[in-house]
């Protein structure tokens, strides 16, 4: 049930990513959240040459632990932040509009190193790895030349009069489950094939909009709750235990902060931004949530992540997101929307 709420969400991930904020935002901004993204990657990996002795996995290489550390330490929460910036009127503010862009880019290509580590830690020698890479070109065409032209006409037929929600529903479910079949069987994951069918599902329209609505509060009530259970349940906090391995959390804590947040402020400082919004965007783009639990539960799966260390990222996650509200009262306290600097 966890899986399958979990299915669901990277789909509306997918459809809540609109291309459209790309295009408004220009080059600036793609280059602040690309650079966003580099810094804590390299921060991570730098960090695994000193984790990989003790709280790698046996058998492991380095490559993919790596891989993995920087990964997890670059991604951002994107649901997570687009909810903060709605409740707090911020989503209209130039501030608001470049963190939706920074996390929307910073996730995709997170999301893209995940899945080369996947498929790097999956593959047992040349032919599995020529198996999953051949695989993947063929099923992306095939995404791309027949199963999008097939969502575009579903989503124009979902917005006429008298059609019927339950029948489109369907559709998109049984596409959102075949993909994630055959992603699981490529040796990627299935979460990489209901992200990319939300993605090609036009943003816009009444059918998106109907299956926001229907999944969202069923995944909010019943399934996501499973998920966040599942990960407790392998959540070991007591395995963090000494001086010792309280300090390396702590290090990994401040590296997590170091890159996401303070990557993200210097980038955006040099892109012509005043301090106190670059560090705005900063504390929002240090938002983990429930990105970060999905990345690191698919990484304890396919064996890259020891339980401590798995723990210690839990840890991370959890402090990371915790500190975005308080970060963004003090960073902004006295100063109105109407005063945030015109990117």
């Amino acid at each position: 049930m966890a899986q399958v709420g979990l299915l669901l969400f990277m789909f509306l991930v997918g459809l809540e990513l609109d291309p459209a904020h790309l295009r408004r935002q220009g080059k600036a901004a793609l280059l602040t959240s690309h650079a966003s993204i580099v810094a804590p990657f390299l921060l991570g990996t730098t960090l695994a040459l000193g984790l990989y002795a003790r709280l790698a996995p046996a058998g492991v290489a380095f490559t993919p632990f790596a891989l993995f550390v920087g990964a997890a330490l670059s991604v951002t929460a994107f649901p997570v932040l687009a909810r903060i910036l709605a409740d707090r009127g911020m989503t209209a503010t130039p501030l608001g509009a470049l963190a939706i862009v920074c996390a929307a880019v910073g996730d995709v290509t997170a999301w893209c190193i995940l899945a080369a580590v996947v498929v790097i830690a999956r593959s047992s020698g040349v032919a599995s790895l020529a198996y999953t890479l051949g695989g993947t070109a063929i099923y992306l065409a095939v995404m791309l030349i027949v199963v999008r032209p097939l969502l575009v006409r579903v989503a124009e037929r979902g917005s006429r009069p008298g059609s019927s929600a339950q029948a489109q529903l369907a559709i998109v479910m049984l596409l959102v489950l075949s993909s994630a079949w055959v992603t699981e069987k490529l040796g990627i994951h299935a979460l990489f094939g209901a992200f990319l069918v939300g993605a090609l599902l036009p943003p816009s329209g009444t059918l998106a909009e109907s299956l926001s609505s229907r999944l969202r509060d069923l995944m909010i009530v019943l399934l996501l709750p499973l998920f966040f259970a599942f990960t407790g349940l392998r959540t070991t906090v007591s395995l963090i235990s000494g001086g010792w391995m309280w300090m390396v959390c702590g290090v990994v804590l401040l590296v997590a902060i170091a890159g996401k947040l303070g990557g993200s402020a210097v980038a955006a400082r040099a892109a012509g931004m005043d301090w106190r919004d670059a560090l705005s965007l900063g504390a929002l783009m240090n938002t983990r949530g429930l990105m970060e639990l999905v990345i690191l539960n698919v990484g304890l799966d396919i064996g890259v992540l020891t339980p401590t260390l798995f723990a210690m990222l839990v840890v991370m996650a959890l402090v990371t997101t915790a500190l975005t509200t308080p970060l963004l009262d003090l960073l902004q306290h006295g100063r109105g929307r109407e005063a945030m600097q015109v990117i």
